[in-house]
């Protein structure tokens, strides 16, 4: 297979993770403060995404896939609330595991590797353009 199509490939699937990765980030910032809605009830927790590569065998180029989307197992951080409806007998209620600094610097890492992969698409698709434009001048 050609070298630039496979650089396209290799890129489009780097886009497709990087953008599976963004929702969940999005979806652990959305849900931040979501507690449970009765006394003792678990919050939101926290997702997790990871990666594993694939080889491509008509292109034989290796392209990434989202591995599987977990749970975080920590401990989920408990504040004083003696109003809150998900407080328990002591007033205290089970927040979620979300840490938006992590999920900002996280997001703020995935938007980078999507803008490095749109890069690379950007320049194959300049040197396809540059090889037709070659392909058509007469000599």
């Amino acid at each position: 297979m050609d070298p630039l199509a496979t650089a396209l490939k290799v890129s489009a699937s780097g886009l497709a993770a990087q953008s599976q990765r963004l929702r969940v980030v999005s979806e652990n910032m959305a849900n931040a403060q979501s507690t449970g809605n009765a006394p003792g009830a678990a919050p939101y927790q926290r997702k997790t995404i990871s990666f594993e590569a694939a080889l491509d065998r008509a292109s034989g180029g290796s392209m990434v896939e989202v591995d599987r989307i977990g749970r975080d197992k920590s401990a989920f951080p408990v504040e004083y609330m003696p109003g809150h409806e998900a407080a328990d007998e002591n007033g205290y209620v089970r927040m979620p595991n979300v840490n938006v600094l992590i999920e900002m610097a996280d997001a703020r890492e995935a938007n980078r590797s999507y803008e490095a992969n749109l890069q690379v698409i950007r320049q194959a698709r300049d040197l396809i353009s540059m090889t037709i434009e070659l392909l058509r001048s007469p000599t």
